[in-house]
């Protein structure tokens, strides 16, 4: 869509994700996520509305999944909570997964996995909104080669009981 200030400039993937109520979607961004709401619109027929916002340097989309488009799977798209999983993780780097975490939770976010120190090197977590859709935030805390990813993965497998992975 372009819409000026609302298109990315660069050649990336933009995810659209599709909820069951748009406003409250965008109001748990902003407050979970810091978004910033670059365009909304209803669609036609005034079932539903589009939005794109902005989470730190990424740009999402999202629009309203009304019960009726569930129930006849127009599209073949359905929202997390209709299908009751999601294929999709969404990722963010952030500068204190901690905090991230917390402030998501405390905004409406269900804990998914506590922030751990992670064997490739991140402070790793994962929230689910309160839409289905599953946050990965994470924070670097070291910077790794891949073989010591290799190493530290082997060796944690090892401890799970696993064989290891082998990377040709």
């Amino acid at each position: 869509m372009a819409i000026k200030g609302a298109r990315p400039n660069e050649r990336r993937v933009v995810p659209f994700l599709f909820v069951s109520d748009g406003p409250a979607a965008i109001n748990f961004y902003r407050r979970a996520f810091d978004a910033t709401e670059l365009y909304r619109s209803q669609m036609p027929g005034g079932g539903g509305m589009f939005a794109q916002l902005r989470i730190f340097d990424s740009t999402i989309q999202l629009a309203e999944k009304s019960a009726t488009q569930e129930e006849q799977g127009e599209q073949g798209i359905s929202t997390p909570q209709s299908l009751g999983a999601t294929t999709v993780v969404l990722e963010i780097y952030v500068d204190d997964v901690d905090a991230a975490f917390e402030r998501a939770t405390r905004e409406g976010g269900k804990a998914i996995m506590p922030p751990h120190d992670a064997f490739y090197g991140d402070r790793y977590s994962w929230v689910a909104d309160p839409f289905g859709h599953i946050w990965a935030l994470s924070t670097v805390k070291e910077t790794l080669t891949p073989q010591q990813v290799q190493q530290r993965m082997d060796e944690f497998m090892a401890q799970m009981g696993g064989e290891g992975c082998d990377q040709r």
